[in-house]
Order: structure tokens, then C-alpha cells, then sequence
């Protein structure tokens, strides 16, 4: 597909996502703002409970803080100019946002995915070597897993970064490029753009592809170790306490990593876009929501912890 004489590096985009929706727009603004606080409040208080209770200083707790650190970050990224466009009904944003929400969007996301398969490490030490386990996962190896992780997003989201930068964009008769999403997300960015896209979807399906294949083999390998582990443990009690131990990280890898390879690992389908956003959704809005409570009602010691915060009880050993 050709460009135009009038495309242009950096247009004015209309992000259209919710333009068409038949649920009013006043509607969507309340649940996305309820959802949004809700994200907030929730990752906050889990933040606070790990960082002030001493009974939740330990390497698993210090990686969900990080991961809740995250996904506030995530959520922040999307859904305040989501609501911004919900009110005003003027869904334009500058090319320059547009890329800035784009590199932010996908570090906070990338590191997303990759904290995930360092907790699954975290899980089969804990599991498959609990003796060593505090030798093994103590707080600096965990403080340098999150610095890989943030290191490893920012070179990634740079590199795609660069692709998008030489593309053109053709708008309409006012120069603006319609975008059917509610945000600046990879698949639709490359949809609207006029020029060769060759280079980018072969960088999402090879790069991106080995980013995603690592951290998934990652998961894959320590639950499979951690399965064969709990099958030889010789009480029922032993074994359901170990299941319980992974059974919150186990739902968050579900609901991330399968949004996402529904999203950017499917082949290229103009009839697809409704189906993006419903994913895009649940990985940009949903996941970060379900993080704190996944972990605080399926986890004894946050529910504990909470607690005793409620009472205004001592948070120390």
C-alpha cells in the first residue's frame, strides 16, 4: 500500500475505540473511573501492607510489590486518557503522546510479563528446594531480577519504538488517522499506517515471539518441576498447601499471557479488532484490577496482614 502526497510522520490520531459502542458514554466513563480508583486502592494498600508488615518481607512478597508497582504504572498509562477522551469527546492525540503512551504502555507491560516468570522461579525454589530457599531468593537477587527485567522491557520497547518512527500515516481531508482502539497499541498503530509494515510484524513475531517464548518456557519448566515435586510429597496437607502457594500466581499468568498472545501472536485479521479490544481490555484494565485481589484472597498472610492493619494493630514481628 502506497502513502499519499499529504502523509505524514507525526498526524493527529483519533482514538475511536468506544465511538461506536451502543452503552453510553457516561456509562463507560463510571466504570472505567470505578475501575481505575479500584486498581489504585488496591495495588496501594498491597504495597503498604508488604512494605510496612515485617511478617511479608520476604522475596515472593518483594516481587508482587514490584508487580503491583507495575500495574498502577500500567493502569496509569491507559485509562486516565481513556477518561479524558470519555468526557470530552475528543478523542485526538498528538503523535508525539501518542508514541509516549506507546513506549510507556509496553515497558510497564513488557516488565509485566517478565516479573510474572521470575515469581515462577521464586515458586520452584520455594517448592522443589525450600531449604535453600532463603539463600537462593534472597533480596538482592531479587532487586537485580526486577532491574534485568526493567532493563530488558526498555531495550525491547525502544527497539519498536524506532520502527514506528519512519512510518507514514495518511489522514482524511483534515489530516487526522483514525485509530479503532482506545489507546495507542502496536497492532492498531500499524494497521492505520500506509507505508511497508513488513519490518515491524516480523520484529513482533521474531523478537517479540523469543521475548514471550523465554519467559514462558520459564513458567512452563518450574510448574512442571513443581508439579512432579508436590506429587511426591507424602500428606494430602503437605501437597494442597504447596497447590495453594501457586495457585494466585498460576490465575495472573493466565489472564496476562493469554490476552496477550491473543493479541499480538494471532495472525493479522481485519476481523479481528472487536476481539483486540476485548483483550486489550482485560490486560490493560482487568489484570492490574484482579493483581492485589487475586493475591489477598487467596493468600493467608496478606488476608493476616490486612488484618491487623484494620485494627490499627503492630504491622512488626
Amino acid at each position: 500500500m502506497g502513502c499519499a502526497p499529504n502523509a505524514s510522520h507525526s498526524p493527529v490520531f483519533l482514538l475511536l475505540g468506544f465511538s461506536r459502542d451502543r452503552v453510553p458514554r457516561i456509562v463507560l466513563f463510571l466504570l472505567f473511573l470505578a475501575i481505575y480508583l479500584t486498581t489504585m486502592v488496591g495495588n496501594v494498600t498491597l504495597v503498604l501492607l508488604i512494605s510496612q508488615d515485617s511478617r511479608l518481607h520476604s522475596p515472593m512478597y518483594y516481587l508482587l510489590r514490584g508487580l503491583s508497582v507495575i500495574d498502577m504504572g500500567l493502569s496509569t498509562v491507559i485509562l486516565p486518557q481513556l477518561l479524558a477522551h470519555l468526557v470530552s469527546h475528543d478523542p485526538a492525540i498528538p503523535a508525539a503522546r501518542c508514541l509516549a503512551q506507546f513506549f510507556f504502555f509496553y515497558a510497564f507491560g513488557v516488565t509485566d510479563t517478565l516479573v510474572i516468570s521470575v515469581m515462577a522461579l521464586d515458586r520452584y525454589v520455594a517448592i522443589c528446594d525450600p531449604l535453600h530457599y532463603h539463600l537462593v531468593m534472597n533480596r538482592q537477587l531479587c532487586a537485580r531480577s526486577l532491574a534485568f527485567c526493567w532493563v530488558v522491557s526498555v531495550v525491547h520497547t525502544m527497539l519498536h519504538v524506532g520502527l514506528l518512527l519512519p512510518l507514514y500515516w495518511a489522514g482524511d481531508a483534515e489530516g487526522n488517522v483514525h485509530l479503532p482502539h482506545f489507546f495507542c497499541d502496536h497492532r492498531p498503530l500499524l494497521r492505520a499506517s500506509c507505508s511497508d509494515i513488513h519490518p515491524n510484524e516480523l520484529a513482533i513475531f521474531l523478537e517479540g515471539g523469543f521475548l514471550m517464548l523465554g519467559p514462558c518456557a520459564l513458567i512452563v519448566l518450574s510448574y512442571v518441576r513443581i508439579g512432579t515435586t508436590i506429587l511426591r510429597l507424602p500428606s494430602a496437607a503437605g501437597r494442597h498447601h504447596a497447590v495453594s502457594t501457586c495457585g494466585s500466581h498460576l490465575t495472573m499468568v493466565g489472564f496476562l499471557y493469554g490476552t496477550i498472545i491473543w493479541v499480538y501472536f494471532q495472525p493479522p485479521s481485519q476481523n479481528s479488532r472487536d476481539q483486540d479490544m476485548v483483550a486489550a481490555v482485560m490486560y490493560t484494565a482487568i489484570t492490574p484490577l484482579a493483581n492485589p485481589f487475586v493475591y489477598s484472597l487467596r493468600n493467608k498472610d496478606v488476608k493476616l496482614a490486612l488484618h491487623r492493619l484494620l485494627r490499627g494493630g503492630r504491622t512488626g514481628s
